[in-house]
């Protein structure tokens, strides 16, 4: 087995429509410090907890694309996993995220069409849904 097969995740030939995987996090003040300095997203409601207090949220919210960074983490970490190219994603923000809220990433494999495979996309905290969509992957076939 070649060095690029031991790291690579899924290849087309091993994935089925059906399979699911996850990732889980808990959000933290450094997280969202750490995001607004890598993303240059600095808008207050993220940042500042007296401007928060006067939005509809009344507290700090994360970021909703460091949430959304959590599906990154579960398509190029565990499914399909190293490898894969990410193709498209759509996103529905749907409740805040907060310091303190332990957000879930899930992703199930709906549709294979040639190399490219679509999952439905989840992150909850609890049985809240914070965000949702759809996403397509590019996945290669198994070196011959």
């Amino acid at each position: 087995m070649s060095e690029f097969e031991k790291l690579h995740g899924y290849f087309l030939e091993d994935l089925s429509v059906g399979m699911s995987e996850m990732f889980a996090k808990t959000v933290t003040e450094a997280d969202i410090l750490m995001f607004a300095g890598v993303s240059g997203d600095t808008n207050p409601v993220h940042l500042n907890a007296d401007f928060a207090a006067q939005t509809m949220f009344k507290e700090r919210i994360a970021h909703g694309m460091l949430s959304a960074s959590f599906l990154s983490t579960v398509f190029g970490t565990k499914l399909p996993g190293p490898g894969a190219i990410y193709m498209n994603q759509s996103l529905n923000f749907k409740a805040p995220v907060c310091i303190g809220d332990t957000v879930v990433a899930r992703v199930e494999l709906t549709e294979i069409n040639g190399r490219r495979v679509t999952f439905d996309c989840k992150c909850t905290i609890g049985d809240t849904v914070v965000l949702d969509g759809e996403a397509t992957l590019m996945v290669a076939k198994r070196p011959k």
